[in-house]
């Protein structure tokens, strides 16, 4: 636990601190940690938009109204900037400037000096252009600092009692929807409601990607869930009533980060 102590002490020399809650384990044990240092000083702030399932933003905010952590839900529009509708390979970097911009105006409300939000040293090596726009926003990464890794961060949030140390990663609709296709409202709720139904059918780690021509290319950890006529007939049944045009499946598994595979190198590839 010596990597908590370090992140107790880096935290316990800021005045107060808003952190950027998302639902997810990372912020989860940044959020935990930091209210135990600073107790009332600690904002929580959850974005409210159609970029993240509903289910998403409900856990999170039940979690929140359980304990007594200031918090706050705010409602975030990308997709009225069209450099994220255009769905760019550095999408990453508009969007997360943006909720950075977004996160800044509510600190300076509030007068609070930090923002932190739960990059991991693991983050770091991945193609995560948003996170060069949270630097240049001035957002602190503490469990970088501290050296914690993801899979180190699950380990540290089950000793330390976070409720949802094991949830699976939810990344943001988008990254469901293959570069250079428009994000819309539209294409979010297909994408939202076909992993609503896997997840209603006990499926546990997977993603429904969108490709071009209305593709549908689930991800899922265990394929042996799809060994199944009575499955497969029920999946592509539902997903074509959503709007895809095709259902496939794909027989490398889930992967995070698989739209990422190909893309050419960009100023932003950090």
């Amino acid at each position: 636990m010596e990597k908590v102590e370090q992140l107790k002490k880096k935290i316990g020399e800021r005045e107060n601190l808003l952190v950027a809650f998302s639902g997810g384990v990372d912020s989860g044990l940044l959020l935990k940690v930091a209210y135990e240092v600073l107790g009332k000083k600690v904002l929580a702030v959850t974005i409210a938009s159609e970029l993240f399932p509903k289910r998403e933003l409900e856990e999170a905010e039940s979690f929140l109204n359980h304990t007594d952590i200031p918090h706050k839900i705010v409602q975030f529009y990308p997709l009225r900037n069209d450099d994220i509708v255009r769905n760019p390979y550095d999408r990453c970097y508009y969007c997360k400037r943006d909720f950075a911009k977004l996160l800044n105006e509510i600190a300076i409300e509030e007068g609070i000096t930090t923002i932190a939000e739960g990059i991991t040293v693991s983050d770091i090596d991945e193609y995560r252009p948003g996170i060069a726009a949270s630097r240049e926003e001035g957002l602190w990464h503490p469990l970088v600092e501290v050296g914690i890794t993801k899979q180190e961060v699950r380990q540290i949030a089950k000793e330390i009692g976070v409720p949802f140390w094991d949830k699976p990663p939810s990344p943001c609709l988008a990254t469901r929807i293959e570069y250079g296709e428009r994000i819309t409202r539209e294409r979010l709720k297909m994408i939202e409601e076909a992993e609503a139904f896997l997840k209603s059918m006990g499926c546990r780690q997977f993603r429904v990607r969108l490709h071009r021509g209305g593709i549908a290319r689930i991800e899922i950890d265990n394929l042996a869930v799809f060994f199944d006529n009575n499955v497969l007939e029920a999946v592509s049944k539902r997903l074509k009533t959503l709007g895809f045009h095709y259902v496939t499946l794909d027989l490398e598994g889930y992967r995070s980060g698989s739209m990422d595979m190909g893309k050419p190198l960009t100023g932003r590839n950090f």
